[in-house]
Formats: structure tokens, sequence, C-alpha cells
């Protein structure tokens, strides 16, 4: 218990500090969690002999998609480079694996792309719906989306585990996760949505609807993705995904909420913004 709140406390420490000080180290510090993360899943698969997904050319998709979302907003480069070295890694995986004779080759191309769609999209997303929701520079940045984005995400697990344990009865996915109820989901969406609020008195970036709105979705979302990353540890077989973290596992294991939430705050924020944008032009 010690060192898993020791470990805990400097990752959060780390995660905040790197928020604040300045977009580049936001940039560095989640390059380095896609690229472990991707390295996770792609190497807890390798150990089942059903999939033999090429590692390297994974780590190469991930770290091209990760660039090609941030690489304008953080590093002010025209990411269409990126895009295009994306754009040719992704076609050229079916092709390298002709050359391999593995077992399962269909598989093993999937497995090999996922991450990009499962690691990457969601971190880069969440840089993005940062320096778009509102307009943010180098020169002017500021880091109120992806701070309250972890803040809403931790108080939703909290909250799922302390309103669990006091009246948690009715489970809510067995068969995937078996601790888990209704009443602590609930619990979580409530303490979620209510810090949601409370960033809204503090964070002047965005209006207190849309906070309480992205509230609502990590609450949602962010159970899903735990409970998706808990599908796939149960389907290979494995209690974490890494042991980077002492005591608390790996990158998917700390981030599962995050990399099925992400992508619907920034689905829901670009929605948004489509609709103000329209609706003076149809007034």
């Amino acid at each position: 218990m010690l060192t898993r709140a020791l470990t805990g406390t400097v990752f959060v420490a780390v995660l905040i500090f790197s928020s604040y000080l300045s977009p580049f180290s936001l940039f560095g510090l989640y390059f380095i969690f896609v690229l472990i993360g991707t390295w996770e899943y792609l190497s807890i698969l390798s150990k089942n002999s059903d999939f033999q997904p090429n590692i390297t050319l994974g780590l190469i998709l991930s770290a091209f998609t990760f660039l090609a979302l941030t690489s304008k907003s953080v590093l002010g480069l025209d990411p269409d480079t990126f895009i295009g070295a994306l754009i040719f890694s992704v076609f050229a995986t079916p092709l390298i694996e002709l050359y391999n004779n593995k077992p399962n080759p269909f598989s093993n191309i999937a497995q090999t792309i996922f991450p990009l769609i499962y690691v990457a999209l969601p971190f880069g997303l969440l840089i993005l719906s940062n320096s778009m929701f509102p307009n943010n520079t180098s020169e002017n940045f500021s880091s109120e989306l992806i701070l309250g984005f972890y803040f809403i995400l931790w108080s939703n697990d909290t909250g799922a585990y302390l309103s669990g344990k006091a009246f948690g009865k009715h489970k809510l996915f067995e068969r995937i996760s078996p601790n888990k109820t209704w009443e602590g989901s609930v619990g979580g969406a409530v303490l979620a949505i209510g810090i949601a609020i409370v960033c809204a008195m503090f964070f002047t970036t965005l209006p207190l609807w849309k906070w309480a709105s992205i509230g609502l979705i990590i609450s949602v979302f962010g159970s899903m993705g735990d409970l998706a990353e808990s599908l796939f540890k149960r389907s290979m077989n494995v209690k974490d995904s890494g042991k980077i973290m002492p005591g608390h596992g790996g990158i998917l294991d700390r981030f599962d909420g995050l990399l099925i939430a992400s992508p619907f705050v920034f689905a829901f924020l670009l929605f948004v913004k489509y609709y103000e944008e329209l609706l003076p032009r149809i007034l």
C-alpha cells in the first residue's frame, strides 16, 4: 500500500506539473505514454500464440498518429508530413505481412494497426482539445481543460470505489469486472459532475454547462474504458498491462478511462463548436 501510495503521488504530481509547465512538456510526456502504451498492448498480444503483431511497426504508427494530431498546435509544424507518413505506414502494414510468413496474418495486421486508435488517438485528441477549445498558443498556454479532465476522471474513479464499497449490491458487468456495481457507477457520476461544476468555478475557459456535460461524458465513458481494458486483460489472461508503475501496473492500466473518454469529449466539443458557429448564420 505504501509503494502504491508513493507511486500514485509522484504520478499525479508529474501529470499536473507537466500540464502547468508548458505545452512542450505535456507533449513530451504524452509521447512517451503513447509509445509505452503501444508497446504494452502489442507485447501482451505477442505472448499469445494466436497473435504475432509487428511491434516496431505498431510503435511507428502510433508515433505518426500522435504527431499528426499535435504537431501543429504544439510544435507549430505542418502536420501534412506526418499525415502522409501515417497513411503510407498503415497501407504498408499488409504488404510487410506478406513477407512475414506468420499464422493469422490479417489478425496480425489488425492488431498492429489498432494501437493508433486505442492509444495514440486519445492522447493526441486530449492535447488537440486543449488547444482548440478555446484557442491556445504556445505563447499563451492554458492547460485548464486537461487538468479538469484529470480531476473529473479521478473523482469518478474515487466516487465509484467509495459508493461501491458502501452501497454496492447490483453488479454492473460481473462477467468482466465482478467488483463493479451500479451503485458505484452512480456515485462516481455524481462526484464527477460535482467536480466538473467546481472546475467551472476556477477554470474559465469553458462555461458551466460544458463542464457539467464533460463530467457526464467522462463518468460514462471513463467507466466504459475501465471495463474495456479489463476485458482485454481478462481475454489475454494477464493481471496488469505492465510494471512501469509499482503498485499500479502499466500505462494502459492508469489511463484506461482516458483512452475511451477523451475521443468522446473531443467529439462533444467539436459538435458544440460547429453548432455555435452555425446557429448565428441560420438566425
